[in-house]
């Protein structure tokens, strides 16, 4: 049986274009520019990195807590950035197809990462 998404009726979405419509389904129609991505992709990281320095915050907090929030961030990142492709104009299948590129290019031309 196919995981589901909390508070959300349905199989777990396989494809981009899938994630795209639940995404658009829960924020609208709305676009943002890229000064209003940018700052809030910031955000985001900076939660990671409030995880990551092991903040006063996050003091006591157990391994499985800590593990959630990071996959929570992560997914984040993941998810709000299929929709941000699209309130740029941009294809989210065709940025990720780049990035790949761009990424075993890197990895082909540095061998110490």
């Amino acid at each position: 049986m196919p995981e589901t998404i909390k508070g959300f009726i349905g199989p777990m979405p396989e494809k981009i274009k899938d994630l795209l419509a639940l995404a658009r389904g829960i924020w609208g129609p709305d676009r943002l520019t890229l000064q209003e991505i940018v700052v809030r992709a910031q955000v985001t990281l900076g939660d990671l990195a409030r995880v990551a320095r092991g903040a006063t915050k996050d003091l006591g907090e157990t391994n499985a807590a800590r593990e959630r929030e990071i996959k929570k961030e992560i997914g984040n990142l993941i998810f709000s950035s299929i929709r941000w492709c699209d309130d740029l104009g941009l294809d989210p299948q065709e940025c990720v197809n780049l990035a790949i590129e761009a990424q075993r290019k890197f990895v082909a031309e540095n061998r110490t990462r």
